[in-house]
């Protein structure tokens, strides 16, 4: 603590921030609650919605910036991943989307593929749903394209959904258990 405040009061840095851990997104409120974190990153999206439990409430009281990232859930909330998904080498997501995983990954996206409001695509519901939080400040997606990076930057520019989407979205809640140590 004492490192980040000197940092702080030197003016060696403006703010500081924590990655959180994504099986576990309660597990810096101790961290948020010394005051020196200024901003948090987490993975939050249609599936990962627990930090939306303790920790975004927490965030707002403390006055705590949150980075919602994987806001596609590693791709699956783009609606393109197939039961016979393959991953380059070295990608870890060939560990995530393994086996069981995959396959319920598939059965829950096609279920929030009925879902997602006339006029509006999978990744730009993924993108509005968490942007619609209070608690977020930004999201960050993975972009490998110039027109998905184009996609990605006017979902901001949406409309709010409405209440009824959101509350059906909740109900898409995923907890998971770990996949990957």
């Amino acid at each position: 603590q004492r490192a980040v405040d000197d940092l702080k009061r030197e003016g060696l840095i403006k703010a500081f921030g924590i990655s959180v851990k994504r099986w576990e997104p309660t597990n810096v409120v101790r961290a948020l609650r010394t005051g020196l974190v200024d901003a948090i990153q987490v993975v939050h999206n249609i599936f990962d919605q627990a930090p939306e439990d303790e920790l975004f409430p927490l965030c707002q009281e403390l006055k705590v910036a949150v980075i919602s990232r994987v806001p596609f859930d590693e791709g699956s909330l783009t609606g393109t991943l197939t039961a016979d998904a393959t991953f380059p080498r070295g990608d870890w997501r060939a560990l995530y989307f393994k086996g069981e995983n995959l396959r319920e990954t598939i059965e829950r996206v096609d279920r929030l593929k009925g879902d997602v409001p006339a006029g509006m695509t999978m990744p730009e519901l993924a993108l509005r749903y968490i942007l619609e939080h209070p608690a977020v400040t930004t999201t960050i997606p993975g972009m490998r394209r110039v027109g998905n990076v184009e996609k990605n930057l006017s979902a901001s520019d949406g409309k709010p959904l409405e209440a009824g989407v959101m509350q059906t979205l909740r109900g898409h809640r995923w907890d998971r258990t770990a996949v990957i140590p």
